[in-house]
């Protein structure tokens, strides 16, 4: 396993372009509504922002990677719902999870505008709330300023924690006491740390409803 992810460090070292592409997919898959519950988009950018505290990946391209594509995709969705109107709601695929819309129909109208900013961070209506938003006729300026802000803290929140465990990790395999095979092998633990985090995050998201079809009448 190690020498496996040494192998797939070493390529993305050598092909950076192509990380900074994955981190944008990733980000710009994982907003599309009810399809992006199924990419690991966030197991995908917890691992490649471990790249960055090394040298393989440099922090504000992958930042930016990221912020690109949540933007793009959130902005797409809202787009789609500022089209469509409030019949986008109930056409295929949405229509297939009712009570995922209706919950972000609540969250829409509990919290305004801010629900953009709030839902970006909370995984069942996560990729439903843009398109609610412009389906509901939310302002288009207002819609894009604040998820600008949060499509920006989101990508931050996704690289930063990797970075900084790589960071952590090589500063310890330079202490006394604190060599060898850790020193070794660092980047590859926090390679694997950074997957297990976003599978689990994944696994959570799934276990919470998206996606399970809600019967209409249950």
């Amino acid at each position: 396993m190690t020498v496996y992810l040494e192998q797939i460090i070493a390529f993305v070292s050598a092909h950076s372009w192509l990380a900074y592409l994955t981190i944008f997919l990733a980000a710009l898959l994982e907003a599309a509504p009810v399809f992006g519950s199924l990419v690991p988009g966030a197991t995908i950018i917890l691992a490649l922002g471990t790249l960055t505290a090394s040298g393989e990946l440099q922090l504000v391209p992958a930042v930016g990677g990221a912020f690109l594509g949540a933007l793009l995709g959130d902005g797409a969705s809202y787009l789609v719902g500022h089209w469509k109107q409030r019949s986008i709601l109930s056409a295929w695929p949405l229509s297939r999870y009712p009570g995922i819309v209706a919950q972000s129909e609540t969250f829409f109208h509990r919290y305004g505008a801010l629900a953009v900013f709030f839902a970006r961070f909370v995984g069942p209506v996560r990729a439903i709330v843009p398109i609610t938003a412009g389906a509901l006729g939310m302002a288009p300026a207002k819609f894009f300023a604040i998820c600008a802000a949060a499509t920006l803290t989101w990508a931050f929140a996704h690289i930063l924690p990797g970075a900084l465990a790589s960071e952590v990790l090589e500063r310890l395999g330079g202490w006394p006491g604190v060599r060898g095979e850790i020193k070794h092998y660092w980047m590859p633990l926090v390679l694997i740390c950074g997957v297990i985090a976003g599978v689990a995050v994944w696994i959570v998201r799934r276990r919470r409803g998206i996606n399970v079809p809600v019967k209409r009448g249950a």
